[in-house]
């Protein structure tokens, strides 16, 4: 039997990479309708796709500089209180095969760097969370896929 702590924490990163990939490929349907969490954020399929790739390269690029003994870059990322322009954009069939190819790779670059560095998983890095934290809070990049929700053709509500 393998005890967790032996399990590579980056496979959670793949696994939500493939949850986000499941629910994008009903972003097809989006309706030109932005939806409404929390009362305050607005999502478009589009957004939700930035925010997953942002936040994967983001904590790829601390998870490299905390590896390499140098302070990680501090992002300037607005994240999901901003709506771009481009945010608007349909999602078609080519950015959900842009998201593939580059949602996956980035998952299997977290779960290759991680395979390479097990004694360092856990080693405390303050004021930065241990390797293990930070493939957990990675791992919720689901939140920004299901912020948009799974949608279907005809009909603009959310499957549920």
């Amino acid at each position: 039997m393998t005890d967790i702590t032996d399990t590579n924490p980056a496979l959670a990163v793949a696994d939500s990479v493939d949850r986000c990939l499941a629910i994008a490929a009903t972003w097809l349907a989006w309706d030109g309708a932005p939806i409404m969490t929390d009362g305050e954020n607005l999502w478009t399929p589009a957004k939700a796709a930035r925010r997953i790739q942002d936040h994967l390269i983001d904590h790829l690029a601390e998870v490299e500089a905390l590896l390499a003994g140098a302070v990680p870059q501090e992002d300037h990322w607005h994240g999901r209180f901003v709506t771009l322009n481009a945010d608007w954009a349909r999602f078609t069939e080519l950015d959900l095969a842009e998201a593939r190819s580059r949602w996956t790779r980035l998952g299997q670059a977290y779960v290759n760097r991680y395979a390479t560095v097990p004694d360092a998983w856990d080693t405390p890095r303050t004021p930065n969370w241990t390797l293990r934290e930070t493939a957990e809070h990675v791992a919720g990049i689901t939140i920004y896929a299901e912020s948009v929700g799974e949608l279907r053709f005809g009909d603009s509500a959310r499957i549920r």
